[in-house]
């Protein structure tokens, strides 16, 4: 912080002393403007993670979501397995919070429970009793539902990294923890990037014989992944590998309805891409009907999600000459995913 500072100074001393309309006052500007940016943004950043300021900001939000959206931004559908449902809920304005529902024991999970009023209906309306709830990470549109419900629910066990400083945690997890509720064995997995102890959750699909359920929080969306707020390119590629190495049929949930950006996005960077083209098309008439579009599988992901195919030769011919790697070391295929994050907040910006 205090380097950073001594930067910004100085950079503000030699703008001004330069002479006007200078080439050099021209490129010291756009460089002033991009550190203060980035400056402002991190002072937001630790505001929003570690003051009550965050809080009020969340409690905004879920007021402005609630009045926004009364039944929800998006209409979802359950899916029923042997014995066991994936219930999603749609709260604020396009996340999702998940009900992992044992329907032999009617014990259930949840999973990033933001808006504690949504998930509290979905629990009386599936008449089950809330053992446990498994935060991603700690960010308040994730976690701000904790102590509503472990209030409520007296036995309720809350679990997450204790890196996260998740709110009302009890039972603080590692890496290949392993939570069983009734016939339900979730095991954590760490992957930080997004934040510093950001894990992600998977349902074995062994106990009841179907598909394995990623519950990926802000690591991985469709065609997509999360910003890396207290990680580097590395880190986060480290991540999406962790998730890279589970099977083609494992279900994807993630936090957030950004399929649309994000299709939008991959269209840019691979627009000869037909497993895209076929999803975008899917996507589109999910969305005209205001249909969530999770789960899709990572099998899928893998044909179309750019972040996870740095290691494709036709992505990186796709970028062109430049930043992009050349080769397949995890070093190169860094720099390309720090270069598809570039990109991708330049499109979202026009």
């Amino acid at each position: 912080w205090v380097a950073g500072c001594w930067l910004f100074l100085v950079l503000v001393l030699v703008l001004l002393v330069s002479p006007r309309g200078c080439r050099a006052r021209r490129g010291l500007r756009g460089l002033l403007m991009a550190h203060s940016q980035q400056l402002l943004f991190r002072i937001g950043y630790s505001l929003y993670t570690r003051t009550w300021l965050g809080y009020l900001f969340y409690r905004q939000q879920l007021r402005r979501a609630r009045n926004r959206y009364p039944k929800g931004h998006s209409k979802t559908q359950p899916r029923l397995f042997n014995g066991v449902k994936v219930l999603p809920i749609p709260v604020l304005s396009d996340n999702y919070s998940y009900l992992i529902i044992d329907t032999q024991a009617q014990l259930a999970v949840a999973v990033d429970p933001s808006d504690p009023r949504a998930v509290q209906a979905s629990i009386e309306k599936e008449g089950v009793t809330l053992v446990a709830i498994l935060c991603t990470h700690k960010h308040w549109d994730h976690s701000g539902g904790n102590r509503d419900l472990s209030r409520r629910h007296r036995d309720c066990r809350v679990y997450g990294s204790p890196q996260d400083g998740i709110p009302y945690l009890t039972h603080p997890l590692c890496h290949q923890d392993v939570v069983s509720v009734g016939r339900l064995q979730i095991r954590a997995l760490a992957t930080p990037g997004h934040t510093q102890g950001h894990l992600v959750y998977l349902l074995d699909g062994e106990p009841y014989k179907g598909p394995s359920c990623l519950f990926s929080g802000d690591l991985l969306f469709l065609s997509g992944c999360g910003r890396t707020f207290e990680g580097n390119a590395e880190t986060m590629l480290s991540s999406l590998d962790t998730v890279l190495g589970l099977g083609d049929d494992t279900l994807l949930w993630p936090g957030h309805e950004y399929a649309e950006e994000n299709l939008g996005f991959a269209g840019v960077v691979e627009p000869d891409n037909l497993a895209r083209e076929r999803k975008m098309q899917w996507m589109q008439r999910q969305r005209l009907e205001r249909k969530g579009t999770c789960p899709s599988t990572l099998g899928e992901e893998r044909s179309y999600n750019p972040f996870l195919r740095t290691h494709c030769l036709a992505l990186q011919e796709a970028l062109g000459p430049g930043p992009g790697p050349t080769g397949d070391d995890d070093c190169s295929r860094a720099q390309l995913l720090e270069e598809l994050r570039r990109l991708k907040d330049m499109h979202k910006s026009k």
